[in-house]
């Protein structure tokens, strides 16, 4: 039987920790770290992971606030909201909820946010930090998969590891963090071959491609550590992710539930990430 990975215990450790440097932090400068969440539109999944974050940031102490503007925005105005937002200097990490209205340009609106305030860490320069290794704020997802497998002592050095998804948010940065972890990296999509040839040699599976129950038990070698990034829901309308848990559970030694595993890593990453970015921002005031 394979070990569960708790990442909401796990996620829980990580914002009490968060909370106790917020008030160091907060003490020192007079001032907490500042997020600004800005939604567009009325998407219901948007809304939820909105009020969460929200709720998290108040969890930790952060001073945060939510931007809600209708779908009509045009891509004008949001990025001139975002301006204001760069030049407010207790405004340290700047979030736009992902998906956009198809008339506003993902990649204009991303661009607009300046890298040092990008705590989703979608900035084209801070990918480009990422693939250097010399980076300061990192994709939420695929940070909160390294510090599951750090908690766990999972070492990826010297393993297998095998990546399904080449998304810019998770697989493409999910397979720089394991090749910076000195894992030996593939990373498997929709137009590979033979997938399960690649997963049956992994000793580290992430599977984070978005399709119900993907991966399933024999696609998997015994004894894989499988963690699964997916959030689907199933012909029942029941939250699943992209691997069968109950064939592949097994035959892993360790694997992440959905929901519960990567999910609430994700807003703990983005915690972290704020902080960072506030402590960058008073170092650099100092200076």
């Amino acid at each position: 039987m394979a070990k569960l990975i708790d990442g909401k215990k796990i996620a829980g450790e990580i914002r009490a920790r968060i909370a106790q440097e917020t008030a160091s932090f907060t003490a020192e400068n007079g001032y907490a770290p500042g997020l600004s969440v800005i939604i567009v539109g009325e998407d219901p999944a948007s809304q939820v992971y909105v009020r969460n974050k929200k709720r998290a940031c108040e969890e930790v102490g952060f001073a945060s606030e939510v931007i809600a503007l209708p779908a009509e925005t045009t891509e004008a105005e949001l990025v001139s909201r975002i301006a204001r937002l760069a030049d407010d200097p207790r405004v340290h990490g700047i979030l736009v909820q992902l998906p956009l209205p198809a008339h506003i340009r993902e990649g204009a609106v991303i661009a607009a946010i300046p890298p040092q305030k990008d705590v989703d860490a979608f900035h084209p320069e801070n990918v480009g930090r990422i693939m250097t290794g010399h980076f300061d704020l990192l994709p939420c997802t695929p940070a909160g998969v390294m510090e599951l497998l750090r908690h766990e002592g999972i070492d990826p050095e010297g393993k297998e590891c095998v990546v399904v998804g080449r998304s810019n948010i998770v697989g493409k940065p999910m397979a720089m963090l394991l090749l910076h972890a000195h894992g030996t990296v593939t990373l498997c999509h929709s137009h590979t071959r033979d997938l399960a040839a690649h997963t049956r040699r992994a000793d580290i599976l992430v599977a984070a491609v978005g399709r119900v129950r993907l991966i399933r038990g024999d696609m998997v070698r015994d004894g894989a550590v499988v963690i699964d990034v997916g959030m689907n829901r199933d012909e029942n309308g029941k939250l699943c992710g992209d691997v069968d848990f109950d064939t592949v559970e097994p035959k892993a030694s360790a694997i992440t539930p959905v929901p519960g595993g990567v999910g609430p890593m994700t807003i703990a990453m983005l915690l972290k990430n704020t902080l960072t970015a506030a402590r960058l921002a008073a170092a650099r005031e100092r200076s």
